[in-house]
């Protein structure tokens, strides 16, 4: 099956939802562009507390794991690039455990999209091995996960 236009994108609430809102459509970088995406979003979903946040963060990972599924079964494609759903939730996984501010949310930027991109061991072995929506979701979490020991120990060693 070809890519998807605007028009596909635009119709179906689930392959919008998995192409980040039409972030993925950028035709540069659209992970990137998808992870933009995530910052103003998740400077609004902090503001409901950690409970709140932590909820929305595992309910849209959950959510992901049938929505980026389904789209690149549509697609016909392992891991789309246009699908970006994954990196809007990857980016709420490295921001759960930085102070809210404009520095730590661009750090948070930074080295999710440095892991997301790079792949070092293990993220590196479940973009190889796990498929379907969970091996889209699996990454980019894991890329998250690392971004956040970062930005954890980055805040207890500044505000000690």
């Amino acid at each position: 099956m070809k890519p998807f236009g605007a028009r596909e994108v635009f119709r179906n609430p689930l392959h919008l939802l998995a192409f980040g809102f039409g972030a993925g459509l950028s035709p540069r970088a659209p992970g990137t562009v998808g992870t933009l995406v995530a910052v103003p979003l998740y400077a609004l979903v902090q503001l409901g507390g950690i409970g709140f946040y932590a909820a929305v963060t595992l309910l849209a990972f959950l959510a992901g794991i049938a929505l980026c599924g389904y789209t690149a079964r549509r697609l016909g494609s392992a891991d789309p690039a246009g699908v970006v759903w994954d990196e809007i939730v990857g980016y709420f996984i490295s921001m759960i455990a930085a102070p809210f501010g404009w520095v730590w949310m661009l750090a948070g930027f930074a080295l999710f999209r440095l892991f997301d991109i790079w792949k070092p061991w293990p993220i590196r072995l479940a973009d190889r091995r796990v498929k379907g929506g969970f091996g889209i979701m699996l990454d980019d979490a894991l890329a998250g996960i690392a971004a956040a020991i970062l930005l954890g120990l980055a805040a207890h060693f500044l505000n000690r």
